[in-house]
C-alpha cells in the first residue's frame, strides 16, 4: 500500500498588528499527517501525540475534514485514511489545528498526484480550519503551506501576499504550559473597535510591510504593536506585560502574543540575539506562571508544508 507523510510547521499568526492577515512559518515544531488510499470516504486510523483529547470522526477533526474537502475539489472517487502525529501543543497558539489540516491536504494531493496550486490547498485546509478554530480566517493555514512571511488580503478565494523577509530576521516564540480555546479569545474581541485603535492599527500594519521591504529594523520593532486583540486578550496570560519587558531588555525588536496565545513571540535582528531573548522570556515566564515554558529560535522558514515520504509497504 502506498503512503505519503506530509509535515507542516507552526505558525505565528497575526503578528502583533497584523489581526487575522498577517503570518509567518517557523522551520519547527509541527505536525505530521501521513495519507493512504482507500476505496471511498475519510478515515482516520490514528491520532499520536494528543493524549486521546481529539475526535477520531473524520467530520469533527480538522485534517480529516480538510481531506474531504480537497478529494471533493479534486472530484476523486477513492479515499483516504489518515495517520495524524501532533508535533504542536493544543490551543497553543501556534496553528497546531492549521498545521494538521494543511499537512492533511499536502499528504492526500500528493497521494493522488494532482499537483494542486496553493490557493486550492488553502482553500480546502480552510475548511478544516474552520472547524478547528471555530470561524474561517487564513493567518495560521496560508504560512503553513506557503512558507514564509505572508499577509492574507483576501481568504475565499485566497489572495496571499508573499512579503520579503529581511536576512537576519530571527523569531522566539515562547509557550507557557497553558491551554487557550481560540473561540474563547476571539469572544472576548467584541464587535466594535474604536476608531483611534483602528487607525493606529493600519498605520502599524503598513509600517511593518513596508520595514519588512526596506529591510528597517528599527521600523519593524516600532510597528510590532496590537492595539485590537492583545489589549482585550491579555488577562488570559498571567505577567504577559512583564515577559514582554523582558523580550524587549533583552535586545528583541518587539514582542506580542503569538495568535492568540499562550505562546508569545519576539522578533530580533539577528539570529545571535535570539537565544538571549527566549531565555530572559522563559525566566519570565517562570516568575509569572511557575513553570518552565517550551522556548523555540528559528528563522522565518522560507518552505511551509511539504512531503516529508512517500513509500509502498
Amino acid at each position: 500500500m502506498i503512503a505519503v507523510t506530509a509535515f507542516a510547521p507552526a505558525t505565528v499568526s497575526n503578528v502583533a498588528c497584523g489581526f487575522d492577515v498577517l503570518g509567518f512559518a517557523l522551520e519547527s515544531p509541527g505536525d505530521e499527517v501521513t495519507a493512504r488510499p482507500l476505496p471511498a470516504g475519510v478515515r482516520i486510523d490514528a491520532i499520536e501525540g494528543d493524549a486521546g483529547r481529539l475526535p477520531r470522526d473524520p467530520t469533527r477533526n480538522t485534517a480529516g475534514v480538510a481531506a474531504q474537502a480537497l478529494l471533493t475539489r479534486l472530484g476523486e472517487t477513492r479515499g483516504v485514511s489518515l495517520t495524524i502525529r501532533k508535533g504542536l501543543p493544543l490551543s497553543s497558539g501556534l496553528g497546531g489545528s492549521a498545521a494538521s489540516a494543511a499537512a492533511a491536504v499536502v499528504a492526500v494531493d500528493a497521494l493522488f498526484g494532482a499537483q494542486s496550486s496553493a490557493d486550492v490547498l488553502v482553500a480546502c485546509a480552510l475548511e478544516g480550519e474552520r472547524l478547528g478554530a471555530g470561524s474561517s480566517h487564513a493567518d495560521n493555514i496560508a504560512p503553513s503551506i506557503c512558507g514564509g512571511f505572508v499577509l492574507v488580503r483576501h481568504q475565499m478565494p485566497p489572495d496571499i501576499v508573499r512579503l520579503p523577509v529581511p536576512e537576519g530576521l530571527t523569531a522566539v516564540v515562547v509557550h507557557p504550559h497553558l491551554e487557550i480555546e481560540t473561540a474563547r479569545a476571539r469572544a472576548l474581541l467584541g464587535a466594535s473597535v474604536p476608531l483611534e485603535d483602528a487607525v493606529r492599527q493600519w498605520a502599524n500594519l503598513g509600517a511593518l510591510v513596508h520595514g519588512l521591504h526596506t529591510g528597517d529594523f528599527a521600523l519593524i520593532g516600532r510597528a510590532l504593536e496590537d492595539t485590537i486583540a492583545e489589549p482585550r486578550r491579555a488577562s488570559l496570560v498571567p505577567g504577559l506585560a512583564a515577559i514582554k519587558a523582558a523580550a524587549m531588555t533583552a535586545g528583541a525588536l518587539g514582542c506580542s502574543l503569538s495568535g492568540s496565545g499562550p505562546s508569545l513571540f519576539a522578533l530580533c535582528a539577528r539570529p545571535d540575539l535570539a537565544p538571549r531573548v527566549g531565555e530572559a522570556m522563559a525566566a519570565a515566564v517562570r516568575r509569572a506562571i511557575g513553570e518552565d515554558p517550551e522556548v523555540y529560535v528559528s528563522p522565518v522558514a522560507p518552505r511551509g508544508a511539504h512531503v516529508v515520504s512517500s513509500c509502498v509497504s
